[in-house]
């Protein structure tokens, strides 16, 4: 079975593709490619599954007025050719995408060549990528029944959020290991890192090390190489090797992406987030706090004290951990992806 996937950018659109390519590859042969950025995180993780992988021209539609639309008018075009010279030779039964304007024309292009497209909305609020492809969609899955609202009912399909297999299985990576027995606080702003919550964690060390070891996943080119700490070990990015780290956490430090709540979710992680402003994560992180699956921090609030006692506060409290761990594991219906492997086959 040829499938095409198409996401990037972030591993937001890339995760749960990702699940389900190992899912459905179980049951069927695949033979993979994937349509994704030229400079996003993508394709290390998509080429250790034996995804053939390209990159294509990638635009962005801003809703505000930005000159760099105008050039992104003719990225979309481009993208657009490249997309159909692709397609045409490949000649996929099946195009998959779970966001990200890299994927919005080739769910164009698929749809005037009749091949079905499935998408996969995650975040509570629709993205505008996802809303420009959900009319050339077969069939369209969301991970939160609020989402089912969003799309039109005859092809919509409540599916919850699929996890990877690293995550399901149990191992240990000794690299990671502490040499004490203070709890582990993992730190995450996402593929491309976070500079607030990274400052916020270098400026406060020798603090936040005398209650806890610390893994902070920095983003790419943010790392700080001159800190010498044996309670801190610092990773811009980490592929496979995140489900050991985020395995051996207490407690965790992250963003409001999806599919990293998903895998927080899915561990039971009692976590604090901090969304990104502004964006799509807020709804996210609101949906989260409301179901008490959360503790919930505004960036632009987060200071030192706060930031610092709200750790040590849930480090301190193992009943609201242990709380937390079972409401967020709650949040999906769930996890296998096997709704929307059956809406492929």
């Amino acid at each position: 079975m040829k499938i095409i996937y198409t996401g990037g950018g972030t591993m937001g659109s890339v995760s749960p593709l990702i699940a389900i390519h190992q899912q459905l590859n179980k049951k069927e042969k695949i033979e993979g490619l994937w349509l994704g950025t030229r400079t996003g995180p993508e394709r290390d993780i998509v080429e250790k599954e034996d995804i053939e992988f390209k990159s294509i021209i990638s635009g962005k539609f801003r809703r505000y007025f930005d000159l760099r639309n105008i050039l992104d008018i003719f990225k979309l075009l481009i993208a657009v050719w490249q997309s159909f010279f692709i397609l045409m030779f490949f000649r996929p039964k099946f195009v998959l995408s779970a966001g990200g304007f890299v994927s919005v024309p080739v769910v164009w292009v698929a749809f005037v060549l009749g091949i079905p497209v499935l998408i996969h909305q995650q975040d509570i609020r629709p993205g505008l990528a996802n809303r420009l492809m959900a009319p050339f969609a077969k069939k369209i899955s969301v991970a939160f029944d609020t989402s089912l609202k969003d799309y039109p009912e005859s092809k919509t399909i409540l599916a919850g959020n699929p996890v990877r297999h690293v995550l399901r299985d149990g191992k240990e990576n000794s690299k990671f290991k502490f040499n004490n027995a203070l709890p582990v606080l993992l730190v995450t702003g996402g593929g491309t890192g976070a500079s607030k919550i990274n400052n916020i964690v270098w400026n406060n060390l020798d603090e936040l090390n005398k209650f806890c070891n610390i893994i902070h996943l920095t983003g790419k080119d943010k790392d700080e190489k001159d800190i010498d700490n044996e309670q801190y070990k610092s990773y811009e990015f980490l592929g496979d090797e995140m489900a050991d780290v985020l395995k051996m956490s207490d407690i965790v430090v992250s963003r409001a992406g999806l599919s990293s709540l998903t895998e927080l979710a899915y561990l039971k992680k009692p976590s604090i987030i901090i969304p990104m402003p502004d964006t799509h994560q807020e709804d996210n992180a609101e949906y989260f706090v409301d179901k008490n699956a959360c503790i919930y921090l505004k960036q632009d609030e987060i200071n030192k004290d706060k930031f610092i006692n709200e750790i040590k506060e849930l480090l301190n409290n193992e009943k609201k951990r242990k709380e937390i761990g079972e409401n967020i594991n709650k949040v999906f219906v769930d996890y296998s992806g096997e709704k929307i492997i059956k809406q492929i086959l």
